[in-house]
């Protein structure tokens, strides 16, 4: 049996206290983040991260420490759009993002303001550039999170990895933190309202994360890898082998699968 969701004036209720959230993001973004420090800016995205989970009723459960301090990419399995949220109410970072997301309505200035960085990923030439800025920023003592799958999954598989967007932290000598994330249901199944794969709109997960009474989303990081003189395609497979180390233990099939839809 399904577990019971939410009646649609309690759905419209919390459609419309997330609208809200997102729309005070956006002030903060635009008005308060220009006039405050790096440091401070990193709290708050953090705070209203964790903020937008608690309305939508998703409690966030981490299985060990995230990257602390900096020069770290977070390499993460991508499953949804609350993926970046997710990962912002526990480790501010930088996300390296598919330009598709800079012309979303109000998240795009959002993840904006959160200091994402938008490629082009069919441009090869985009992919030079972004990672030639990552670098720099890795180099500075940041941290950056990307999806090396390209695009999302229903979270009971794993694609293979793009080693590209790896070639940063190679350059900064620095470490990569692989991330394993599954949402979960109240009955312990695996989550279907946060999917973001195939023809699903973001207003339609968006509306069926609404839905749900509540969601677990488990977060598992796994033991950082050196960059230090290693190629960032045998970076790519180990943190790949780590994630899927991290999904089989949970119990959720890992084999290579069809590709998803859009990916942030």
């Amino acid at each position: 049996m399904s577990p019971p969701r939410n009646s649609l004036p309690v759905r419209c209720y919390r459609f419309t206290r997330t609208c809200v959230h997102l729309l005070a993001g956006v002030a903060t973004t635009t008005v308060v983040f220009p006039l405050v420090s790096d440091t401070h800016r990193r709290r708050l995205v953090k705070r209203w991260s964790a903020r937008l989970l608690r309305i939508l009723k998703i409690e966030a459960r981490v299985e060990g420490e995230l990257a602390a301090g900096g020069n770290v990419l977070v390499v993460a399995n991508h499953v949804s759009w609350l993926d970046i949220f997710v990962l912002l109410a526990h480790q501010p970072a930088r996300f390296v993002a598919k330009a598709e997301l800079a012309r979303w309505p109000v998240v795009s200035q959002l993840i904006r303001g959160a200091g994402t960085v938008f490629i082009e990923r069919e441009r090869r030439r985009d992919t030079h550039r972004v990672n030639h800025q990552v670098a720099r920023v890795l180099a500075g003592g940041d941290v950056v999170a990307i999806f090396p799958e390209g695009t999302t999954t229903n979270g009971d598989e794993l694609l293979p990895f793009n080693s590209s967007l790896l070639q940063p932290i190679v350059e900064a000598q620095g470490h990569v933190q692989p991330v394993a994330i599954r949402y979960r249901t109240l009955d312990g199944a695996l989550a279907m309202a946060p999917t973001y794969v195939g023809d699903t709109s973001f207003a339609s997960s968006f509306w069926a994360v609404c839905g749900e009474r509540r969601l677990t989303v488990e977060v598992k990081p796994r033991p950082r890898l050196s960059a230090r003189a290693e190629h960032r395609r045998t970076l790519a497979r180990a943190a790949e082998a780590s994630i899927r180390t991290a999904l089989a233990e949970w119990g959720n099939a890992t084999a290579p699968g069809t590709r998803g839809g859009p990916a942030a």
